[in-house]
């Protein structure tokens, strides 16, 4: 019976399975308290700029420049994302924050959902 050695996930549990919670790529709405989470905002600017709303302590990085600020981003804080609705910004911005070791997650459905199930919002 050969024996095969699992090298530990990027979150550091050391838990062979995939149900490994840290390493989930989204968080429900619902489960998101932004007051001890650090939030990143990566609408396109467009958008950013049409909205005049953002999740309380939220910081608005430009996913198009991702490049120049990937590398202040702490890699030992969990860190959750959003764009509008949790599609192809929030899943590439994930993609690149993870590769580099960032334990980053985005919010199901974005700050619509996030809305939609009661969180908190703040005027910009």
């Amino acid at each position: 019976m050969e024996i095969k050695i699992q090298a530990p996930k990027r979150c550091g549990c050391s838990n062979p399975t995939d149900k490994c919670e840290e390493l989930a790529r989204t968080i429900k709405p619902a489960k998101l308290d932004p007051d001890t989470t650090l939030v990143f905002d990566v609408r396109r600017e467009s958008d950013y700029a049409a909205s005049s709303e953002t999740i309380p302590g939220a910081m608005w990085k430009n996913p198009d420049k991702i490049d120049a600020w990937i590398g202040a981003v702490p890699r030992t804080l969990d860190v959750v994302i959003y764009c509008v609705r949790g599609g192809t910004v929030s899943n590439s911005v994930v993609d690149r924050l993870q590769a580099a070791g960032v334990k980053a997650r985005f919010i199901e459905g974005g700050f619509e959902a996030y809305k939609a199930a009661g969180g908190k919002v703040a005027a910009k």
